[in-house]
C-alpha cells in the first residue's frame, strides 16, 4: 500500500519556524517526484514547493526565500523547512507525489 504521513505542523508566532516531513513507503522513493501543497480555508490547494527525483527544485513565489524542501533518500523523507513564517502561511499543508496524497498537517501562524 502506498502511503505519504506528515508530520512536524503546528502553532507559530510570525516570524517564527517549522520543518514539516513526509514519510513515504509502498514505492520507489528515489525515482519519485515530490511535492508540497497548501490549502486554507476558502481558498484553492496550490503548489508550494517541488522536488524532482533528479534534484531539480521549484519554489512558489510567495515563500521564496524562506522555505526549503529537501529529500533524504536513505529515510525515505521529503521535508518543507518554514522561515520567516506569516499569518497567510497558515494552511494546512500536504505532500503529494503523483496521485498519492498524505493527509496534510496543520500550520497555524498567529500572534
Amino acid at each position: 500500500e502506498k502511503q505519504l504521513v506528515e508530520s512536524g505542523g503546528g502553532s507559530v508566532q510570525p516570524g517564527g519556524s517549522l520543518r514539516l516531513s513526509c514519510l513515504i513507503s509502498g514505492f520507489t522513493f528515489d525515482d519519485s517526484d515530490m511535492g508540497w501543497y497548501r490549502q486554507a480555508p476558502g481558498n484553492e490547494c496550490e503548489l508550494v514547493s517541488s522536488l524532482t527525483s533528479d534534484g531539480i527544485l521549484h519554489y512558489a513565489d510567495f515563500v521564496k526565500g524562506r522555505f526549503t524542501v529537501s529529500r533524504d533518500n536513505a529515510k525515505s523523507t521529503v521535508y518543507l523547512q518554514m522561515n520567516s513564517l506569516k499569518p497567510e502561511d497558515t494552511a494546512i499543508y500536504l505532500c503529494n507525489s503523483c496521485a498519492y496524497w498524505g493527509q496534510g498537517t496543520q500550520v497555524t501562524v498567529s500572534s
